[in-house]
């Protein structure tokens, strides 16, 4: 029997009224009247805010900062020698195209990055004209597109590709700015023009050849999970049309897990990578603080933004990760980190690992995904890897210090926005800024000497274990209610359930990744999730690399396999 320790877990359920339609928009207009004081007591009690007013904390604030013990360095890089190759083991059941089929195609004459780039603008139309429209996109530029595969065909024509990514098509969250596109961060009234430069992450990727297909679409501002965008239409997921992919980076997902794209680029502030990977059976991983450059991204918020990818495979996340870590002189954050290496992500078997679970917190989440996820840790365990049980106090002190960081630092950062366009904003996200316009200096001051508490209790864990394992979310996708289709909704209890397990890593800084570990009897994909040691993100990559051996991944409902004639045949 395995010992357990419910003393020490203290996160609880959050339950708030479903609001949406003609109730949610006089709530929203209320709270933003001289009423707002008043009607948001109810809101903060039920959501753990006053209670946290209440109590006191001797830590001193901090933010989320690894200092390692070295000069700053110019730009540095995974060697390419160190980047995943090519996968040798012919997978039994389905599989996503990877970056290795796209350019292994392209040298053997198969398929050209033009023919790819036209099919992908046929797909992406396909998709928006079915019913109900994907929506993975904001914005795709059919002349760079195919200006962007003519040059990478050249390159293959003289047999000179820039590397493993040349002709490979890459969606990019429209919070991260890319030419020629303007950045709307989901929203009607940013982005009025183009940007003059692309993020560092984007040059990083152009470097490789990578086409660079558009804008995707994003819950607005980020400030969501589920994906909602009343503006441009609410990405759909692949596996089930009627349900969410999960936010704020919907459409990445969406991209990746309708085959448009093997990768992805995506930002996460409160799981905003890893939920939408869990929700649509994929990979994505949000690296220490400071690993991936975060320079070039929209006004969003500043101590919990993290750049990263999201795949249809461990390789491919593993690839994209080695493609963009690294400091970067124009991300001050970024200077002071050992040099990133991804030697060793696919080492066979998981001995000389050893994996924490919180028991507690682990099974405080639907029957079948902790069953589900509680088969993977068995399976873990039978490849080697060592399993103990910790404790983790103070997590639901850490639940609302999110909560309160996430959404002063959103609405500090639009509030140059904010008089001018706060009627433009979706309802559930003027209904979240209103609230956090009531928020108080010492609200975000107490929420950082959470902050310090939280970093020194995980940090005290990883000092025993290499990743600290849990679901990545406490649900699947969820179903997408009509009423919020057209001007969004607000739903504090299902997001509260979705984020359970993401946020610590935000909050703290601390790598995380999820993958895929199976589905439910519907089809509908399960995710798990690991939190490592500062810039360990090796570790991670092993353990989603080691669960992809031991189930079949399934093909999503919409699905499009650019690379076979017909291209809505799966891979065999």
């Amino acid at each position: 029997m395995i010992k357990t320790t419910p003393s020490v877990y203290d996160l609880e359920s959050v339950k708030l009224p479903y609001l949406y339609g003609f109730l949610l928009k006089m709530i929203v207009r209320m709270l933003e009247s001289p009423l707002r004081v008043l009607l948001s007591a109810n809101v903060f009690k039920s959501s753990g805010i006053t209670a946290l007013r209440k109590r006191r904390f001797k830590e001193p604030p901090t933010l989320p900062v690894f200092i390692h013990d070295m000069n700053p360095p110019d730009i540095i890089s995974i060697a390419s020698a160190q980047w995943p190759g090519i996968e040798r083991k012919k997978p039994l059941d389905f599989k996503f195209p990877g970056v290795h089929d796209y350019t292994q195609a392209y040298r053997e004459g198969k398929i050209t990055p033009v023919t790819v780039a036209e099919r992908l603008l046929k797909a992406i139309e396909k998709s928006d004209s079915d019913d109900p429209p994907l929506r993975a996109f904001i914005a795709v530029n059919p002349e760079d597109l195919l200006k962007q595969a003519k040059a990478s065909a050249r390159r293959y024509k003289e047999g000179k590709p820039f590397g493993v990514f040349d002709g490979v098509p890459v969606a990019v969250k429209d919070e991260i700015d890319m030419l020629p596109y303007p950045t709307t961060a989901g929203t009607v009234f940013l982005g009025a023009e183009p940007v003059k430069e692309d993020a560092t992450i984007i040059v990083k990727m152009r470097a490789t050849g990578a086409l660079m297909i558009g804008k995707a679409n994003m819950h607005e501002i980020g400030l969501g999970v589920t994906g909602q965008n009343p503006h441009y239409g609410t990405p759909r997921n692949p596996y089930d049309p009627a349900r969410y992919t999960g936010g704020s980076s919907s459409g990445p997902a969406a991209a990746v897990a309708a085959g448009f794209c093997p990768v992805a680029l995506g930002a996460d502030g409160g799981g905003s990578i890893r939920i939408p990977s869990a929700f649509c059976g994929l990979c994505g991983i949000k690296a220490t603080f400071g690993r991936i450059s975060d320079h070039g991204t929209a006004p969003v918020v500043w101590s919990l933004g993290h750049l990263g990818p999201i795949a249809g495979s461990a390789r491919d996340a593993a690839l994209a990760y080695a493609a963009i870590a690294g400091a970067d002189p124009k991300d001050r954050f970024s200077l002071r980190q050992p040099r990133p290496v991804i030697a060793g992500w696919n080492k066979a078997g998981l001995d000389g690992l050893t994996l924490g679970v919180f028991w507690p917190w682990f099974r405080h989440a639907d029957e079948i995904v902790v069953s589900t996820c509680g088969k993977m840790l068995r399976e873990f365990s039978q490849m080697g890897a060592k399993i103990i049980e910790v404790e983790i106090p103070g997590l639901e002190a850490g639940r609302v210090a999110q909560l309160i960081t996430i959404a002063a630092e959103m609405s500090q950062r639009q509030e140059e926005f904010y008089k001018k366009h706060h009627r433009k904003y979706g309802l559930d996200v003027r209904f979240n800024l209103a609230l956090a316009r009531l928020f108080t200096a010492r609200d975000y001051i107490k929420a950082q000497q959470i902050r310090t508490q939280m970093t020194a209790n995980f940090n005290r864990v990883l000092q025993k274990v290499d990743a600290i394992m849990t679901p990545t979310t406490g649900i699947t996708a969820p179903v997408i209610p009509k009423a919020a289709l057209s001007h969004g909704d607000s739903d504090l209890t299902t997001l509260t359930e979705i984020m359970r397990f993401v946020t610590p890593a935000n909050l703290t800084g601390l790598p995380a990744i999820s993958f895929p570990v199976g589905y439910t009897g519907t089809g509908l994909p399960v995710g798990m999730h690991a939190i490592g040691r500062p810039w360990e993100e090796v570790s991670l990559f092993r353990l989603a690399f080691a669960a992809e051996q031991k189930f079949g991944k399934r093909k999503p409902k919409v699905f499009f396999n650019l690379l076979e004639e017909e291209y809505r045949k799966p891979i065999q």
